[in-house]
């Protein structure tokens, strides 16, 4: 669960203010002070990886702000919305990670093998995906129904509980767990398929 209230509330919504106002230096000082969520977000998705990892937690922080720091327009509407993003962002750098390394697998002449796994909870536990697998299974599940796609995203990569996603998409709880649920059931069946 995203820990979306240890920040000081009015210093984010002054900062979220002046970045949606156009002021570059607020999106270094939002950085700064969810820095510390940022970093649980990329331990989160870092934890299910081999341990031998070339990727730790500071660096995917590091390469997530490179490539937030590069949105046009930045226009997030809060704390949860820029997290969200930010696990977006270290999802796909993973996946690009990941696929990068697959290539490499690949050309070196050895046996491909499943190169990056991610573990998410379901009913019956931990489920260990490979990455690439279930990166290309939310793409698919976005040309369905990208609002679906994006509330599995905030689940799976970003931690965030039924209350916060519904929160930062401005629907409700009901209706975001309902949606999880569905979204959760289409995943196994396209990777079951895989």
């Amino acid at each position: 669960m995203l820990n979306v209230s240890s920040p000081d509330h009015t210093e984010l919504h002054d900062l979220f203010a002046r970045l949606q106002g156009g002021d570059e230096s607020a999106f270094h000082e939002v950085s700064e002070v969810l820095y510390q969520e940022l970093y649980r977000i990329a331990s989160r998705q870092l934890r299910s990886e081999r341990s031998n990892h070339t990727l730790q937690p500071t660096a995917l922080v590091h390469e997530a702000y490179l490539k937030l720091s590069d949105f046009q327009g930045r226009q997030f509407t809060g704390q949860v919305h820029f997290l969200a993003t930010a696990s977006r962002v270290m999802r796909q750098v993973l996946v690009d990670y990941a696929r990068a390394r697959g290539s490499q697998k690949r050309g070196g002449g050895g046996t491909p093998v499943p190169v990056t796994n991610v573990e998410i909870e379901s009913e019956t536990g931990l489920e260990l995906i490979d990455l690439i697998a279930l990166n290309d299974a939310i793409q698919d599940l976005g040309v369905e129904d990208e609002s679906l796609a994006r509330m599995i995203e905030m689940r799976f990569f970003g931690g965030l509980t039924a209350e916060e996603i519904a929160d930062a998409l401005g629907m409700s709880v009901h209706t975001v767990r309902h949606d999880l649920r569905y979204g959760q059931a289409w995943l196994r069946r396209r990777l079951a398929k895989a």
